[in-house]
């Protein structure tokens, strides 16, 4: 448990590949994609935030904060500024961050990456790759919220790709080396993806 770290579910995306709206209200296992989102993370951290924008009222019923970003089409990386702000408000040096549409997120995200992150101002939750060192996935982080004004500065100046911004500061990459990996940081993009998730959550192996 690491429930002095408050978490914010990112769900400021377009969800274009799913034909738009709110893919998070989207029904997996008889519930809203959100709600299992929600199950997995909330052991996880203290306070919660959902980060989207639009009308807060349609998440009303996930009894949650919903703030939303300061940049307008400035993707998950505003998300992150808008975690940052109200982690500050909430007198917390570091924010947990999750997407809001990968519903089998580790059960020890949070310790893991509080771990990993050692003096670096950023944690990130990598999986192996092949191909690479390691294959970021930056929505999962741990941020100290001493990165506001450098963050808030480069989206003035029109930086967008989180995972470059992340890695320009110093983050710490933790990896998640496990054969539940690969469902741990599945995400729901697409209609097909819904239908796997349904299999996934059915197999009782996350």
């Amino acid at each position: 448990m690491t429930g002095r770290i408050p978490g914010v579910i990112l769900a400021g995306g377009s969800a274009r590949r799913m034909g738009g709206g709110d893919k998070c209200l989207l029904a997996l296992g008889g519930r809203p994609l959100l709600a299992q989102v929600i199950d997995r993370f909330r052991p996880q951290v203290g306070a919660m935030m959902l980060n989207a924008n639009g009308d807060p009222a349609r998440f009303a019923d996930c009894g949650l904060p919903v703030v939303a970003d300061d940049f307008a089409d400035a993707g998950p990386l505003a998300g992150v500024l808008a975690a940052l702000d109200w982690a500050a408000g909430q007198g917390a040096t570091q924010v947990a961050t999750v997407a809001a549409d990968t519903p089998f997120l580790p059960p020890d995200l949070v310790l893991r990456l509080q771990q990993g992150r050692g003096q670096a101002p950023i944690a990130l939750a990598t999986t192996p790759d092949p191909e690479n060192r390691s294959r970021l996935h930056p929505t999962f982080g741990l941020w100290s919220v001493d990165l506001r004004p450098g963050l808030r500065a480069a989206l003035q100046q029109g930086s967008r790709k989180m995972g470059h911004w992340a890695e320009a500061q110093g983050a710490a990459r933790v990896i998640f080396d496990s054969p539940q990996a690969q469902q741990w940081f599945f995400n729901v993009n697409t209609p097909d993806d819904l239908v796997r998730a349904e299999t996934i959550l059915h197999s009782g192996q996350v």
